[in-house]
Parts: C-alpha cells; sequence; structure tokens
C-alpha cells in the first residue's frame, strides 16, 4: 500500500465494503494515527475486522477532549455527553463530584475541564477501564478506584457527594446480541448488561445513592429514550424525584433526581 491519495482511497473502499459509515473519516483518522505504511495495513485490518476505532487510534473525543482508549474498555459515547452537560450546568467550584461506572473518565474529565477547585472520584469495576481512567484523571487529581459500584468509595465521602453521575449499562441481556459487533465483542459484556429488563444496575444506584449526597445533591444517571420510564421508576423506588432531560443533537438521555422530600411522601416525574 503506497502512501498519498491512492493509499486513502484504498482505505475508504476497505472500510466502505466492511460497513464503516463514516469512511472518509475514519479513513483520515488512521492515516494520521499511523507512523508507517505497515502501521496502516495494521490498523486497517483491524478496523475491518470490527476492533472500534477508538481503540485502533488509541483515543477518543468527548465534549472537546480526547481521551486515552485502550483496548477491553467502554468506548466513551457522543450521546453520554448529555450526562456532562447537565452535571456541568449544575455544578459549582469545589463540589465533590463521583463518576461511577466510568470506564476511561470522559464524564468526569469533562465536568473537570468546566468546573474549578473539584473533589474527583471515579469507580468501575473493569481492570482494563480503571487503569485507562487512572491515565485520563490523575493527572487533573482525580482518585480512581476498583469495585463494584460505591463499595470501594472511602466512608468519609457519606454525605458529602454533590454530584453522582453514572452511565451504567442499560441494555437489556437479549438486546445485546442485536448491538454492532465492535461493542458486543470488543467491549466487556459487564459495561453492556443491564439486566432482563436493562435497568438492574440503575436500581442498586438508586438504592443506595441517598446515603451518598451532600444535602441538595444530585443524580444524575444516562439511559435511553425507551429506557427513560423504567429509570425513573428506579429513582422513585430509591427516594428520588426524578427528571427526564434529552438533547436531541446527540440522542442523548439522563435521568436528574434529588432525594424526596419526606413530607411529600411520593416522588414526582418530569420531562423537558
Amino acid at each position: 500500500m503506497a502512501p498519498g491519495n491512492l493509499a486513502r482511497d484504498q482505505i475508504v473502499a476497505a472500510l466502505r465494503e466492511a460497513g464503516c459509515v463514516f469512511a472518509e473519516d475514519e479513513a483520515e483518522l488512521i492515516l494520521a494515527a499511523a507512523g508507517s505504511v505497515d502501521k496502516i495495513a495494521s490498523m486497517l485490518r483491524q478496523r475491518v475486522a470490527g476492533v472500534p476505532l477508538e481503540v485502533i487510534v488509541g483515543w477518543a473525543e468527548f465534549c472537546g477532549l480526547r481521551l486515552t482508549v485502550e483496548p477491553g474498555v467502554f468506548v466513551p459515547r457522543r450521546r453520554t455527553e448529555v450526562v456532562a452537560r447537565e452535571a456541568v450546568a449544575r455544578a459549582r467550584p469545589g463540589a465533590v463530584v463521583v463518576d461511577l461506572c466510568c470506564g476511561t473518565g470522559a464524564v468526569a474529565a469533562a465536568i473537570h475541564a468546566a468546573v474549578d477547585g473539584l473533589e474527583l472520584y471515579a469507580v468501575d469495576i473493569e481492570p482494563a477501564a480503571v487503569r485507562c481512567a487512572r491515565r485520563n484523571l490523575e493527572q487533573l487529581g482525580g482518585i480512581v478506584l476498583e469495585g463494584d459500584l460505591f463499595a470501594p468509595l472511602p466512608e468519609g465521602l457519606i454525605g458529602r457527594v454533590d454530584l453522582l453521575v453514572v452511565n451504567a449499562p442499560y441494555v437489556p441481556t437479549d438486546a445485546i446480541a442485536l448491538m454492532p459487533p465492535e461493542a458486543r465483542e470488543h467491549e466487556p459484556r459487564v459495561t453492556l448488561d443491564g439486566g432482563a429488563d436493562g435497568v438492574d444496575v440503575q436500581r442498586r444506584v438508586a438504592a443506595e445513592a441517598r446515603r451518598w449526597l451532600a444535602p441538595g445533591g444530585q443524580l444524575l444517571v444516562e439511559t435511553s429514550r425507551d429506557q427513560s420510564v423504567r429509570t425513573c421508576e428506579a429513582f422513585a423506588a430509591g427516594g428520588f424525584t426524578a427528571q427526564v432531560r434529552r438533547a436531541e443533537d446527540i440522542d442523548g438521555t439522563v435521568v436528574i433526581g434529588a432525594a424526596m422530600v419526606a413530607s411529600t411522601g411520593r416522588a414526582t416525574v418530569g420531562s423537558d
């Protein structure tokens, strides 16, 4: 494969044949990341085999940031930017922020980039994700912990968290087989599988979140348009109000909640 326009045309053609919708853009990224003809060929073989482009080039763009992405880690989606946007709109300088199911640490990094002086924690159960998130967050002063949801958090955070942001898996188990191969074959199943109805992990988060939140603290959980009703039900069961926010430009959905005032006795479910 020779460099230059011929190489680019060959790359685009191969990517199109493999079903890549944005073949031209992907070809440019491969050419920019590869330092040699052999590297171009290797990257192209991987992409045609279904390896996520972000893993191949080693980074993903999220909220204008370039974040390290490693093999075996959930690749940050553009739609998840809605969680970061809504968190930034609610964060104050010096806030305590916890990012559960953090993956690469993308949401935490985006909030840090927009808000000064955060006390930042991130948690993931996957060792590969923890290693990757540490590369992205420790240089920002963030603390990345390995474990299941709240389990590895220090007890000193109980009642102190201002923003709890969560991208827990919300794909129903039976629907994983319908996902693109680059997700179901190259990302850990634990990062995709939300249980029979897709909300098992979200229920666990909502059931325990209140004890960690500071007075006035808020819980933000990514979901999908179709799953948002179930996510709101999980919030209500955990004692939270629930407000659905949509970002149509990126097809993103987040449910935002605060602890219910005891005297109301019920949650409110609304949407914007």
